[in-house]
């Protein structure tokens, strides 16, 4: 009976456990190719940038900002009509992909910004003297030099989206998260509540270590 168990709660867990890598993966390639945009225009707009367009780099590094400053928690309800009109529900693994991502990009977006804005100005200058185009400019010089900074950054997108992810399943959104409430809590399964929070700890370094060892590679 112990072994059914266990094989039962594995099985379970690991479910669980495809639903949290389907939302993390989904919302980290949306909230990444979306994020980018806003990223290179206040690194453009930027009082340092190619084209400094104050009022414009002020008003989107607060929509930035405000966007940010929003609990996750609180984001799930808010969206929900969003949500709804998106996926056709509100609930659910899918259904979670749309809050995921849209409390993502903002942070990815500032991550992206000061990654880029990192880039040494002698190269920028460096590359203009040589008669590159602002487009040459953006693509080989600010992005080739900023991509290990952004790897770094997208790992810590993805360590958040895996929390996130957690909190999500609390409002049955799937997932980890949702295992370890319906089965941990409520059914006060303290195994299941264990088991869920090593599988998150094993992920979480797994995905760090992957992380490190790209950054020393593009450095």
């Amino acid at each position: 009976m112990g072994i059914l168990s266990s094989t039962g709660m594995m099985n379970v867990i690991l479910n669980a456990l495809g639903q949290t890598l389907y939302m993390v993966f989904w919302s980290t390639l949306l909230s990444v190719v979306i994020g980018f945009i806003p990223a290179v225009i206040l690194t453009l707009t930027a009082p340092d940038g190619l084209h400094p367009i104050r009022p414009v780099y002020e008003i989107l590094s607060f929509l930035v900002n405000v966007f940010r400053s929003f609990p996750f928690i609180i984001l799930l309800v808010i969206v929900i009509p969003f949500t709804r009109m998106v996926v056709g529900k509100a609930i659910g693994t899918t259904a979670s992909i749309v809050p995921l991502t849209l409390s993502a990009i903002p942070f990815i977006a500032r991550v992206m910004e000061t990654s880029l804005r990192e880039t040494n100005p002698g190269v920028i200058e460096a590359a203009r003297s040589f008669g590159a185009s602002d487009m040459q400019i953006l693509m080989r010089v600010y992005l080739k030099e900023s991509v290990p900074r952004m790897v770094n950054g997208v790992v810590l997108l993805i360590i958040s989206l895996v929390g996130y992810s957690a909190m999500a399943g609390t409002v049955g959104g799937g997932g980890i998260g949702d295992i370890a409430i319906r089965y941990g809590y409520q059914q006060y399964r303290t195994d299941y509540l264990a088991v869920c929070s090593i599988v998150l700890i094993i992920f979480v370094q797994m995905i760090q270590m992957i992380g490190n060892h790209l950054y020393k590679k593009l450095s």
